[in-house]
């Protein structure tokens, strides 16, 4: 007597981009990323993108098992859209280039420098 097999099913995501990030570095480091330096890197990840949490967000941040780098210091993070590319995160980084260096595009965009910031102060004369 055959057991039939059980069909496989499909659940659907919003994911647009996952971002796999090493549990044993993160572990290792214990925190040391976001405003505070208190978070580890998945945490600070997503709140800085505002990735949300399970198959309603737009992005995924998950935690992964050992790349087997084990940098001092540091977290192991891959996009997984480019999965030739594991970028190596220095405790304390700057979550902004994390997000460039992982290829992560959030909508948001860098301001443009303000007018007050101009050190010479006076407009820039042309001819005509």
């Amino acid at each position: 007597m055959s057991k039939t097999p059980k069909s496989f099913k499909i659940s659907k995501t919003r994911w647009s981009e996952v971002v796999l990030v090493c549990r044993k570095c993160s572990k290792k480091l214990d925190g040391g990323f976001g405003p505070d330096g208190d978070k580890t890197l998945k945490k600070a990840l997503r709140r800085y993108l505002h990735a949300g949490k399970g198959r309603k967000a737009d992005l995924a941040v998950v935690g992964a098992d050992c790349f087997d780098v084990c940098p001092k210091d540091a977290v192991v993070a891959v996009n997984a859209r480019r999965p030739e590319e594991l970028l190596i995160v220095p405790a304390g980084a700057d979550l902004f280039e994390v997000k460039a260096r992982l290829g992560l595009d959030d909508g948001r965009r860098l301001k443009p420098p303000s007018p007050a910031a101009d050190p010479g102060g006076d407009p820039v004369e042309t001819t005509s």
